[in-house]
């Protein structure tokens, strides 16, 4: 068989791969943007396949694709186009979508990527040559009927982005949340010394400190929700402008109702097709709480590296897992490796926001937006990224970390801020030069209390009794 077989569309013809089940069209699209190598994401096509089995299916309810209009379709015709749209979804021609992210800023090249190879699939699930010119399932009259790339390719991503988060990142969220909240009633009798502008502080639990990042992470689950509500209004129903020529008047809102039923994410149509043609401010609304729960895991990440620091010369407060040797030249030497990867990722999910925002500024002119398929790249990468970092920061760090009890008692009782109690007894200034006095002698400061009789043995005893400094006191 020839390694070409032609393809014509209404520019003319186009040589396309043999085998392909995709067309003309897509074929320009490989040749027209040889930008970055990147595809998109198999995420988005799948997403892509969901939203063309949820119009196939509301076309089919509507009598549109079977009815009385130009070319109708057979009733195993229509199961076919639907069974392909599933094929799309599941992934099963994934190697069947070579356009780059850098391409026609609608998506429409790679909208007709997704109907020249459904129809091709269709065609090749009733029986038919899929090779033939004249193709009885249409990519444009029946797999994209009632729809525009302007409004479908949208909703690809928000069915894309608002599933991912709700399958992905949010269980992953919750997951460490779960473990560090655990680790906090676990270690919650273990005194350490606090930190204020990484310098000595008064004492806390090891378990309050835990307990203060399963609180981000806790809301920070909340913000992946907020993301997620952020893309639940789709666009599909407007077409071309927002209009809604050439569709049904139910169409959208059909749409929207089988997606949230496949999906479990409260997918609806959107309030106003204009505006959810023309922006994509939902998207950079999620996008946001994305970068804000990248800052909260960078913080978290960051911290544990800090308390673990050492083993000798640092804090090591708690002890990190080894996993690999840290060093090409220090034999021994053992490096924080997860949460420097955690750190990593955030700091790309960071940077992408910038991305996101400068393209929902920038991209939207009148009614449409021309910089969709890297924002659904974009935050489609973000949320992987974060899902999966996640999950390994707790595998691989954060289930086998253990406390380092005795390192963290004895840091407690050298530090200079024990004297923070002795204000309502003594006063700030006499406590400040206790302070400065056991700083100079390298004494503590209940050595220095008991040599100079500050207070009686006993009063003593309670006032510097670190425990009752993690606690308001009555």
């Amino acid at each position: 068989m020839s390694e070409f077989r032609v393809e014509r569309d209404s520019m003319g013809e186009v040589q396309v791969p043999a085998e392909a089940y995709y067309g003309a069209q897509t074929q320009r699209a490989v040749e027209n943007f040889p930008i970055s190598g990147w595809e998109l994401p198999p995420e988005l096509i799948h997403a892509m396949g969901r939203v063309k089995f949820a119009c196939a299916q509301a076309n089919k309810d509507l009598g549109k694709l079977t009815g009385s209009g130009r070319n109708p379709l057979k009733k195993e015709q229509v199961e076919a186009l639907m069974r392909a749209c599933r094929d799309v979804a599941e992934g099963i021609l994934d190697d069947q979508f070579p356009i780059d992210v850098f391409q026609t800023g609608s998506g429409t090249s790679s909208n007709m990527n997704v109907n020249e190879v459904i129809a091709s699939r269709a065609l090749e699930l009733t029986g038919g040559d899929r090779f033939a010119t004249e193709k009885p399932i249409h990519p444009n009259d029946h797999v994209n009927m009632g729809q525009s790339t302007n409004d479908t390719f949208p909703t690809a991503i928000h069915v894309a982005v608002g599933t991912a988060i709700h399958d992905d990142l949010i269980p992953a969220l919750q997951r460490l949340h779960d473990e560090l909240a655990s680790k906090a009633s676990a270690w919650d009798k273990i005194i350490k010394i606090g930190r204020t502008h990484l310098a000595d502080a008064t004492p806390l639990r090891l378990g309050q400190e835990f307990g203060g990042f399963a609180r981000q992470i806790q809301l920070s689950v909340e913000r992946a929700g907020r993301a997620m509500s952020a893309v639940t209004e789709l666009p599909v129903g407007g077409t071309a402008v927002g209009s809604g020529i050439n569709t049904h008047p139910e169409f959208g809102q059909r749409v929207a109702a089988v997606l949230a039923k496949e999906t479990n994410v409260p997918f609806v149509e959107a309030g106003n097709h204009f505006e959810a043609n023309a922006q994509r401010d939902g998207l950079v609304e999620c996008h946001g709480q994305l970068r804000a729960v990248a800052s909260s895991l960078f913080n978290v990440a960051n911290n544990i590296r800090w308390l673990g620091s050492g083993p000798r010369c640092g804090f090591y407060e708690v002890k990190i897992p080894d996993l690999q040797p840290g060093s090409s030249i220090m034999p021994g030497k053992v490096n924080p490796v997860i949460c420097e990867s955690m750190m990593q990722v955030c700091a790309r999910v960071m940077g992408n926001d910038q991305t996101i925002a400068f393209s929902g500024a920038a991209g939207g002119q009148f009614q449409l937006n021309i910089m969709m398929p890297v924002m659904g790249q974009t935050t489609q990468e973000s949320i992987r990224l974060l899902s999966n970092s996640v999950t390994t920061f707790v595998d691989f760090c954060l289930v086998n970390m253990e406390p380092n009890i005795e390192g963290c008692e004895a840091a407690v009782e050298k530090s200079l801020s024990m004297c923070t109690s002795l204000n309502p007894h003594i006063g700030y200034e006499k406590a400040a030069a206790l302070a400065k006095e056991a700083f100079k002698t390298g004494k503590t400061i209940r050595e220095l209390c008991l040599e100079q009789n500050v207070l009686a043995e006993d009063v003593l005893q309670e006032v510097l009794d670190p425990m009752t400094m993690t606690e308001p006191q009555t």
